[in-house]
């Protein structure tokens, strides 16, 4: 069966599958393979549990309801893309080291107030998430968000070309994912790909002008900007309100519900693309004031008496560093600080993760938390400073008194599920 009669089947079906635990009734099944699993197993499984077809790439029993392929995964990218153009809508695509998700969700809530809407769902970001965005889109979306991860070069030109962006933006370019790039320099190129696949097609960049990395595109014809210099498109100035990030642009004042002035930059893009996209002014206002972060990112969490940041979604030396110096600014005291591993950082994993101690040492911060089998090894003596080699350690040691007033900021990558210690503060 080719992509085109496979799309007819799509169009007949209440979507894709790719778990037997959540399979929809009527949907397409695609038993994809991973480094311990293989769905091809569980294709007749899929069929008894409702799913209409399954698409599969090894030789089962005869069953018409079965759809043979040369490979699963490669057959969901390629339909993504069939679908993608049979939609023709137009699709807004970002990456970036930090924010992606925040600035995702808050294009979406900015967007959605005059255009029916399609954004990626959570991080489902990758090789897999992206066709998955893309296919849940259907004939009443008119305007698709797909956010784009990438740990490696050329990943986000692969991405692009399922997704065929007419519009991409980056929030930043910083330490992230450094194994997989080889450093920063390989962070900034790999990025990159997507504004080198807008300019090959001649599509639409947005750009952050108080970025020298950003700023270097601006030669490009069609681009449109964002910053505080007055050569912007859309004039902006930074602002923040007891901790919360904000702005002031073209006369509108907005306070967010994000923590970190790393986030105004977020809420300014999210500004400049309502703009663009002409939605009212006062509904663009109204969108990011209304938005609260969730998931363990920049939230604000009230308990006891205490204000508590959890941003435990994620971190890279990039994103630590901006976290503290949110906190440092921060009235509250004492400065509390329960920081996590940061992975993927490969033969700069001992460096980074000196330095970021090394940094909160010297800070403002009160008391310093460090878990993990990293920051546990780092060479660092302090009496403000305590460090676990892993969470239990950290459980079984936990002293409630230590913990009785000020700010706690709580962050580490996804791995370290810091969000384990809201349960002890």
């Amino acid at each position: 069966m080719n992509i085109p009669q496979l799309h007819e089947l799509f169009l007949t079906s209440s979507g894709i599958s790719t778990d037997t635990r959540k399979i929809k009734a009527g949907s397409i099944f695609f038993a994809l393979k991973g480094e311990n699993f293989d769905a091809n197993e569980f294709a007749s499984e899929a069929l008894k549990k409702g799913a209409a077809y399954a698409v599969v790439d090894t030789h089962l029993e005869n069953n018409d309801r079965f759809i043979k392929v040369e490979d699963s995964l490669k057959a969901l990218q390629e339909l993504a893309t069939f679908h993608r153009q049979h939609l023709k809508i137009p699709i807004l695509a970002l990456t970036g080291s930090n924010g992606k998700t925040t600035t995702k969700e808050l294009f979406n809530a900015v967007l959605s107030k005059k255009f029916k809407t399609v954004a990626t769902v959570g991080n489902l970001n990758n090789h897999i998430g992206v066709p998955l965005t893309l296919l849940s889109m259907n004939s009443e979306t008119e305007l698709g968000i797909v956010e784009m991860g990438a740990n490696h070069q050329k990943e986000i030109t692969f991405l692009c070309n399922i997704a065929l962006p007419d519009f991409g933006y980056i929030t930043n370019f910083g330490k992230a994912h450094l194994e997989g790039f080889g450093g920063v320099e390989g962070v900034i190129k790999g990025k990159k790909e997507l504004y080198q696949y807008l300019k090959k097609n001649e599509k639409m960049l947005f750009l952050n002008l108080d970025d020298p990395l950003q700023k270097e595109e601006q030669e490009y014809a069609q681009n449109f900007t964002f910053g505080s210099t007055p050569a912007a498109n859309v004039q902006v100035e930074y602002t923040s309100h007891d901790s919360f990030a904000g702005i002031k642009a073209e006369e509108n004042e907005i306070t967010g519900n994000l923590t970190g002035s790393y986030n105004s930059a977020n809420m300014a893009a999210a500004y400049a693309i309502g703009t663009y996209f002409k939605v009212p002014k006062e509904k663009i206002k109204e969108a990011l004031e209304e938005y609260i972060p969730q998931n363990n990112r920049s939230q604000i969490i009230l308990k006891n008496n205490r204000k508590i940041i959890m941003d435990a979604y994620n971190a890279n030396p990039s994103s630590m560093a901006a976290a503290l110096d949110n906190l440092s600014k921060m009235d509250l005291s004492p400065k509390i600080a329960i920081l996590g591993d940061m992975f993927e950082l490969g033969s700069m994993a001992a460096a980074e993760h000196q330095e970021i101690a090394e940094n909160y040492a010297k800070s403002e911060v009160d008391k310093i938390f460090l878990i993990g089998s990293n920051f546990a090894a780092t060479s660092l003596e302090s009496e403000k400073v305590k460090k676990f080699a892993t969470f239990e350690g950290f459980k079984q040691w936990f002293q409630p008194s230590e913990f009785n007033q000020g700010v706690i900021l709580v962050k580490g990558s996804r791995g370290m599920a810091l969000e384990r210690a809201l349960e002890l503060l």
